[in-house]
């Protein structure tokens, strides 16, 4: 009955000892899965950001066309709207730091 008794407990050691097994390896698992959620999140990122840069390009390409073709109008409507846009983001900057 002992030998009955022994092999149990043998057997009860060993189920938990997988049963720890288990659970790291499900940690490690959840590990993986965030790690490269979090790679796509900064994939996704440097997309936007290089689809910025490219469409910045292609403004400055044409502010510079625009302002060699001598339009004065235009050019004073493109300073008039970027001292706006400096103003803007210099005043939220004051409210919000």
């Amino acid at each position: 009955m002992s030998e009955a008794y022994e092999r149990e407990r043998q057997n009860d050691a060993r189920l938990d000892e997988l049963a720890s097994k288990v659970s790291a390896l499900r940690g490690v698992t959840i590990d993986i899965y965030d790690n490269a959620r979090a790679h796509e999140v900064i994939d996704s990122t440097s997309e936007t950001f290089s689809s910025m840069g490219t469409q910045l390009k292609g403004s400055a390409s044409r502010l510079g066309r625009m302002a060699a073709s001598g339009n004065k109008i235009a050019i004073f409507k493109l300073s008039g709207i970027l001292i706006g846009v400096i103003l803007v983001l210099y005043y939220t900057y004051r409210i919000f730091f």
